[in-house]
């Protein structure tokens, strides 16, 4: 049997405890610091938006850390950082927009600079005194994130409100801007929202928008003026000013309305282009769907015609001039005023009574130009239908063409295959003033007005010679006749008066009530005491008025 070991002599286990890794308790406060700043850090970047960046030609009043920006009067980010870029050209501003608004930095938002301004249109951003510029924002359709986006130059008119945008051209801009307000029927209903010169260079494209319901009354058949400021015009009819209210006389407008003559039809599309005339009367004009032209000749000055001066018919419109030049006649080598007239037959059957307006509608429709030129033949030649030029108002100096009947007026030669035909004309009443006045000067000037001179002179001469006579004559009658002839007047007078006293005393000794015949006496005294008074009477004027004998009895005035 083997020897078994010695149990003594084996290794026995050791147990040793292992040693405790001891942390200071001032170790704590760091490792929470850290713990709260990492978790800090985490939602700071979970509660942050994208950083956009904002191009700009300048950067007025726009600061790192104070500038924000604004979508309906709530912050939504602030410009972190405003530098150059790399080719100096424009300034980049980068802005930290909050995780909330995240979502509206789209393909097509839009950023503009809001600052304080006060124009005509109205004041806007007053605000901005106090708090400083900021950077306004637009909310775009768009479903594409995008972080670089280009500020606008002018503010946006619309923001979110419903409504249509519509295109007008017009030859030039005029007073209109950006935020010109738009009427209807007086009534501000919507504003310009931009302007830009057509492709072609030969218009202006403006760009207005309708605010909602008021846009469903621009139709198809809707007409646009302009109505800014006070519209005057000078012209034959007179002095025309038109305004539409006192907002529009200080800062412009541009009107809307359906003319009468159309029915309104249904609401117009979006970005449907529009005409913009210069004034109302304008754009509610009916237009003439037929319209006939015709050639004048005058014989005379035609300063103040100008194109659009009225024609009319017995003092009704019922035309307009359309051009006016020279024409030069090779015979006569001498060059005569061209004037070109249109005649619209719808503004003459439109002066005629309800029952003649349509028979002559039907058969103006109906007529051939034959039977046309054939009855304008006989009103020429038969009733004496001229053109002439008058004067429309002698404030501006304006004329217009006049067509009525001359029965005197000479017979005209008149070609009628001409196209368009010639009409016959006769002076007009300013010249034929002239042509008179003229010839009374003329016939003034042929007076051989020295010799009727001398001979008035020499008349005058013996007319004031003759005065001196005649005053040499009465100074006589006063100083020689007068006194004798009061003499024999005065012995008259004794002898009258001693007549009177016989007369009574004859009439009472042989006229008593018991004399025969005394009627009859009686008489033939009473007739010799008349005689006797108006025999005192007229010496009496004989001595207020010595002169009568040589000049006789005045006529006395009714």
């Amino acid at each position: 049997m083997a020897d078994e070991p010695d149990p003594s002599a084996l290794p026995h286990a050791v147990v040793t405890r292992k040693k405790r890794l001891r942390i200071s308790i001032i170790w704590i406060i760091p490792l929470l610091a850290a713990l709260v700043a990492i978790g800090i850090a985490i939602q700071r970047v979970r509660s942050e938006g994208p950083t956009i960046t904002i191009v700009m030609k300048e950067a007025e009043g726009i600061e790192a850390g104070k500038t924000f920006i604004r979508y309906k009067d709530v912050r939504i980010g602030l410009v972190s950082a405003v530098e150059l870029s790399e080719d100096y050209a424009k300034v980049l501003v980068k802005a930290k927009i909050a995780k909330h608004a995240g979502g509206l930095m789209v393909a097509d938002a839009k950023f503009w600079v809001v600052a304080p301004e006060i124009s005509l249109s109205g004041v806007s951003g007053l605000g901005t005194l106090l708090s400083g510029n900021y950077i306004g924002f637009q909310a775009g359709k768009s479903t594409d994130s995008q972080t670089l986006f280009f500020a606008l130059d002018e503010p946006p008119i619309i923001t979110d409100q419903p409504g249509r945008q519509f295109v007008l051209k017009t030859p030039t801009l005029g007073s209109l801007a950006i935020g010109t307000p738009v009427y209807y029927r007086r009534l501000k209903v919507g504003q310009v929202a931009g302007y830009a010169l057509a492709p072609d260079g030969q218009s202006v494209e403006v760009t207005v928008f309708v605010n909602a319901p008021y846009d469903k009354y621009v139709t198809i058949e809707t007409r646009f003026w302009n109505v800014s400021g006070v519209n005057v015009t000078l012209n034959a009819e007179g002095i025309s000013v038109r305004t539409e209210s006192v907002a529009a006389l200080l800062a412009g407008g541009v009107a809307f309305d359906v003319p009468e003559f159309l029915t309104r039809g249904q609401p117009a599309a979006a970005n449907t282009t529009f005409t913009l005339y210069r004034y109302r009367g304008l754009a509610m004009k009916e237009p003439d769907t037929i319209e006939r032209r015709y050639v004048l000749h005058f014989n005379e000055s035609v300063r103040g015609l100008s194109v659009g001066a009225p024609v009319t018919l017995f003092g009704l419109q019922v035309g307009e001039v359309t051009d006016v030049n020279l024409l030069y006649d090779r015979k006569t080598v001498a060059f005569r005023p061209r004037v070109i007239v249109t005649f619209f037959p719808e503004r003459l059957i439109s002066e005629l009574p309800t029952g003649q307006r349509t028979r002559a509608g039907k058969t103006m429709a109906e007529m051939a130009p034959e039977e046309r030129i054939r009855i304008l033949h006989q009103i020429v030649e038969q009733q004496g239908l001229r053109a002439q030029l008058r004067t429309g108002s002698l404030l501006t100096g304006e004329l217009y063409v006049a067509f009525e009947y001359f029965p005197d007026a000479p017979k005209a030669k008149i070609d009628w295959t001409q196209d368009p035909l010639e009409l016959p004309v006769v002076p007009g009443s300013l010249a034929s003033m002239e042509a008179k006045l003229g010839s009374i000067l003329n016939k003034i000037d042929k007076m051989p007005l020295d010799a009727i001179g001398r001979d008035v002179r020499t008349a005058l001469t013996t007319l004031d010679q003759t005065l001196r006579d005649a005053n040499t004559l009465v100074n006589r009658v006063d100083t020689q006749w007068i006194p004798e002839g009061t003499k024999t007047l005065e012995d008259l007078r004794r002898a009258i008066a001693e007549a009177n006293r016989v007369v009574k005393n004859a009439d009472t000794t042989l006229f008593s009530k018991d004399s025969p015949a005394p009627q009859d006496l009686r008489d033939a005294l009473q007739e010799i005491t008349r005689a006797a008074r108006s025999v005192r009477v007229l010496v009496d004027y004989l001595e207020r008025h010595p002169d009568t004998l040589l000049r006789g009895k005045p006529t006395e005035k009714p």
